[in-house]
């Protein structure tokens, strides 16, 4: 096994993780915008447990996997250079696969953000909201790997 495949495919198993999370983080959302519409004492159970399965799937999953998917990708970036230059990262296939990226990172920025609001009781987002935007990841997912997989160009 040489180093670029061992990367790729611990880059992949950290995406896999990642999206996993990004994915499900959105759906306890509206799990819990859901619960404000309850009674006492039903909401407050419920609304206790969401919200420790929010935190416990932030700080077990979605983090890590962030980091080891940046860690890996730039591993593989690395490697790249070393074996076709750095003119690859300006093919409009690596643009969309790094601007993808950025917005992964911005929307897990904003669920991080999201989860804290819920927390404090001052989130105005509600289910409908977190059902319509749940699949952004994976549309963006969609994106990034045709994207690499195919490595379009222009001409």
């Amino acid at each position: 096994m040489n180093q670029y495949d061992l990367a790729r495919g611990l880059h992949i198993l950290a995406v896999i993780a990642w999206m996993a999370g990004l994915l499900f983080l959105p759906r306890l959302f509206a799990y819990d915008a859901e619960q404000n519409a309850k009674l006492e004492p039903l909401k407050s159970e419920m609304q206790t447990l969401l919200r420790t399965w929010q935190g416990r799937l932030m700080k077990i999953i979605i983090n890590p996997a962030s980091i080891l998917v940046f860690i890996f990708g730039a591993w593989l970036v690395h490697l790249d250079i070393q074996m076709r230059g750095a003119a690859f990262l300006a093919q409009p296939w690596m643009i969309t696969k790094l601007v993808g990226v950025v917005l992964l990172y911005g929307w897990h920025g904003y669920l991080s953000a999201e989860r804290k609001r819920i927390a404090a009781g001052t989130s105005v987002r509600t289910s409908k909201f977190w059902r319509m935007t749940n699949e952004i990841p994976f549309v963006l997912a969609i994106i990034m790997v045709l994207s690499v997989t195919t490595e379009w160009s222009f001409s």
